[in-house]
């Protein structure tokens, strides 16, 4: 599956505060009345004994020495109402924060700063989708939605303002009339789009594509965009395999006809200053699970009882998304006293706050895991607009147009016009630049007088299943029940790992995934004729499943699933991090060693860099000499192993930066290398084409491999001088490589006292971009980290009391409270915490108990 540290893409907008603000804040905190007592007064409370109305009968709530609630209730009813009730208690302001993104409400807490960030979600109408999906519910779907917003809003009928959090102290001083609203179940479901959107896959890949026709011939950007190495890399279901047969590319063209052709790069360049505004608009959504594409991705597997110690399934996850202030997770326990018809559910893990259910994790008898699948299920069209009409097949078609007036604090209200083909909503309408998507276009295609737009068709703006799906996964008992859980799960695509207790594994590919009629999806493509779209999605029953494979285990990191089925994407991840995963499994079995849960531990945490070891040899053969040679010196013996402390690390990553610039630093700004996995391949293709052109750093008069690559090493290494000190021997990897953990909103004000009191760090880290220990960061930004294990798991299905987790901060979102940061130190150092799951277990690790009780009850 899967927000970033400082000076990443992410959305900024929340800059609302003047330095006045900063004053008055600062006065505020010294001052009696505000300081510690502001700051406390949001702490729930979770012990004792607490009235809420609603509840039909008591609910008991125990938490560890991390804060970590357990929920044990006689009804469904009741545990879905306390799980709201808690979540409110630990989350609030990121819950209301969430709904305003999702509704398109930001500028209602922010100002005018985020009127066009509200348009796009207006256009792209997540809230109305949303809605749509509430309709669609079953009736015990929609009996725990409503249970779970009745518990929010109780909650909140005790609380307002900053009894609810410290941000609505922060936020009152800028906008003091705002107050939220109750929870809807609506809420809830609308949060599903946002996950869908920070995992829509190879989005970011079209526009890049279009970007780069207009600098590039084509062979040059099939090169920059290399095909998976099916038969070298594995693959979930088939390890190594054939290369599939794939569609031919049809990119968009410049043609008055229906059929795409390739379009010249005088005609690509007329819409690639529109399409680079259209990515950043696109980028500067917040990105509330992380940013798109990148090392956005995640690790699952899981191993079968023949290849463990305990002869009993093992399965291990760490999701890679951005780096959140509080967590993206907060875990929790759902325990029914006793499992019957009205009261289904005993299930433990992570949870989305404002979410209800258990998104990955296990029940008292499967277990489950995600990883972001990726399949490419989103297209963007060039339409013909003439008024209020867009051309199919020769005919004007109207386009469907809405009206949404956007709420501005201390504004006026901002009409905004959405339009949209029967494809989906014209993206372009998004801001003054964006009718300009083609700019030139017209006269190239021989019609001046046109006026063109671009559309996007995505999956996620289908009403569909995926409200329903986590409360089937969580109820069920075996694979069937499993799989009929993944047959809901429409959007986000996710890969599903499987463990029972039973002793059974499995792996299955849901989601709705379209079937294209012409193209690959890796291009924009024309859409005014009806030769281009969809046709239909996949059939649940061809998509990818396995069960108890021979092996004895499966792996996702988001490499491709199989060589055969149907056409998912062209956009895999190059395979790195499944390669590492797979290797150090296979060494344990040849070495007829049993798996431990601590084996799969130490495989989290494996920092070794294929990349590097690609280089290595090729710079070990070079005659080089000056700084270029010293470099070559310090990485002579180094093992590829990007620990916190590796001197040879650091000078590695800043070597790669400069050797990804050198090479690449002419490519339109929004095309440049990040340095994940796809730049590996292309790069490490091109290892073995020392002349090949990309082999040039015109600038400083560098041509040819060797030269270029020694160029790199002595640049590295004054810059690391620069960075660290002249003693190579006092440099450290974690320098460089560190974590802000930042607030998503008021932590990115800009402001130094405002961002004290929500972020904290940094951390050093080590790990790499598409290394198993995915700490990912951008060569266009630095070395700050940019993607992380959003939390590390591994179940044990032989005793679940002996399973771990972490998380990557706390299970408080208030700032100061004890449990805001907590586990983040463990998570830095590769600890997990005990997961105790059974009553016992459960009161056992209890340090407070909090008895919810119905408003009636003596």
């Amino acid at each position: 599956m899967g927000t970033d540290a400082p000076r990443t893409r992410r959305h900024r907008g929340v800059r609302f505060l003047t330095v006045l603000l900063v004053s008055v804040l600062v006065l505020a905190v010294a001052a009696a009345g505000f300081g510690w007592w502001t700051v406390q007064r949001s702490f729930p409370t979770t012990a004792g004994r607490i009235e809420a109305p609603g509840l039909a009968a008591a609910v008991t709530v125990y938490r560890d020495d991390a804060g970590i609630p357990q929920l044990v209730a006689e009804s469904d009813h009741d545990l879905f109402f306390a799980q709201g009730f808690v979540h409110a208690q630990d989350r609030f302001w990121e819950m209301d924060f969430r709904r305003h993104v999702t509704a398109g409400r930001l500028a209602e807490l922010f100002g005018e700063s985020q009127v066009a960030t509200d348009a796009f979600i207006r256009t792209l109408d997540w809230r109305g989708i949303a809605e749509q999906e509430y309709e669609l519910l079953d009736d015990a779907s929609r009996a725990h939605y409503s249970a779970y917003a009745d518990g929010v809003n109780a909650y909140l009928a005790e609380r307002d303002g900053a009894e609810l959090s410290l941000e609505y102290a922060v936020l009152g001083l800028q906008n003091p009339g705002y107050s939220p609203e109750p929870w809807s179940p609506v809420d809830s479901i609308a949060w599903l789009k946002a996950m869908a959107w920070d995992l829509r896959s190879n989005l970011g890949d079209e526009i890049d594509r279009a970007l780069l026709a207009t600098a590039l011939p084509p062979e040059e950007i099939a090169r920059l965009h290399p095909d998976f190495a099916w038969g070298a890399k594995p693959t979930i279901v088939d390890g190594a395999s054939a290369a599939p047969a794939v569609a031919e590319v049809a990119p968009l063209a410049a043609s008055d006809e229906g059929a795409a052709t390739d379009a010249p790069a005088a005609d690509a360049a007329a819409y690639a200053a529109p399409l680079a505004s259209l990515r950043a608009v696109l980028d500067g959504i917040p990105d509330l699970l992380g940013p798109e594409g990148g090392d956005l991705g995640s690790n699952s597997w899981v191993v079968s009882g023949a290849h463990t110690e305990s002869g009993m399934p093992l399965l291990a996850n760490d999701p890679h998304l951005g780096p959140a202030l509080p967590s993206i997770w907060t875990q929790m326990g759902l325990h029914c006293v006793e499992l019957r018809d009205d009261c289904a559910f005993d299930v433990a893990g992570y949870t989305f706050s404002g979410l209800p259910g258990v998104v990955i994790g296990h029940n008292d008898r499967i277990a489950w895991g995600l990883t972001n699948l990726g399949p490419d299920v989103a297209d963007l069209y060039l339409e013909r607009i003439e008024g209020d009409a867009y051309e199919l097949d020769g005919a004007m078609v109207p386009l469907t147009v809405r009206e949404e007036v956007i709420a501005v604090a201390g504004g006026d209200p901002v009409t905004v016009t959405t339009r949209s083909t029967a494809r989906g909503p014209i993206v372009s309408d998004v801001g003054g630049d964006y009718a300009a998507i083609a700019d030139g276009y017209p006269a190239a295609s021989g019609r001046p007088d046109a006026d063109y737009a671009v559309s996007l068709q995505w999956t996620a703006l289908t009403p569909g299943n995926t409200a329903q799906a986590v409360f089937a996964m969580n109820r069920a008992r075996d694979w069937d029940g499993f799989r009929e859980a993944a047959a809901l799960f429409d959007v986000p695509a996710q890969n599903l790992v499987y463990a029972d207790v039973d002793g059974n594994i499995g792996y299955q590919a849901p989601g709705r995934i379209p079937v294209r009629k012409a193209g690959d999806g890796t291009v924009p493509m024309p859409g005014w004729t009806s030769a281009n779209g969809w046709s239909g999605t996949v059939p649940f029953d061809q998509l990818p499943s396995v069960q108890n494979p021979e092996r004895g285990y499966l792996v996702t990191a988001n490499n491709p699933v199989s060589a055969d089925g149907p056409m998912l994407t062209r956009d895999w991840d190059h395979g790195y991090r499944a390669e590492g995963i797979e290797r150090r499994l296979d060494e344990h079995i040849a070495a007829g060693e049993k798996l431990t849960a601590d084996d799969l531990a130490e495989i989290q945490l494996d920092t070794f860099d294929s990349n590097a070891a690609a280089l290595l040899p090729v710079i070990a053969g070079l005659d080089l000499d000056g700084d270029a040679a010293r470099g070559a010196a310090l990485l002579e013996g180094w093992d590829g192993r990007t620990d916190t402390d590796s001197a040879e690390a650091a000078y590695f990553a800043v070597f790669w930066r400069n050797l990804l610039d050198d090479m690449f630093g002419t490519l339109p700004e929004a095309t440049r290398p990040k340095g994940g996995d796809r730049w590996f391949t292309v790069v490490g293709d091109l290892l073995d084409e020392p002349d090949a052109r990309w082999w040039t750093n015109a600038a400083d008069g560098v041509t040819g491999r060797d030269a270029v690559i020694e160029h790199a090493l002595a640049a590295a290494w004054e810059e690391a001088s620069d960075r660290m000190g002249t003693r190579s021997d006092s440099w450290r990897w974690g320098r460089l490589h560190t974590l802000t953990l930042t607030n998503q909103t008021f932590g990115e004000s800009g402001i130094a006292p405002i961002e004290w009191l929500f972020n904290r760090g940094p951390y050093e880290l080590g790990g790499g971009s598409d290394i198993v220990n995915a700490i990912g960061w951008d060569a266009t930004l630095g070395y700050e980290v940019n993607w992380v294990p959003s939390m590390r798991m591994i179940v044990d299905v032989g005793d679940f009391d002996d399973s771990r987790w972490v998380n990557l901060t706390g299970a408080s979102g208030h700032a100061f409270h004890p449990h805001y940061d907590d586990q983040a130190p463990l998570w830095q150092g590769g600890e997990t915490r005990a997961w105790p799951f059974t009553l016992a277990a459960v009161q056992d690790a209890a340090r407070d108990t909090l008895h919810l009780r119905p408003a009636d009850d003596d």
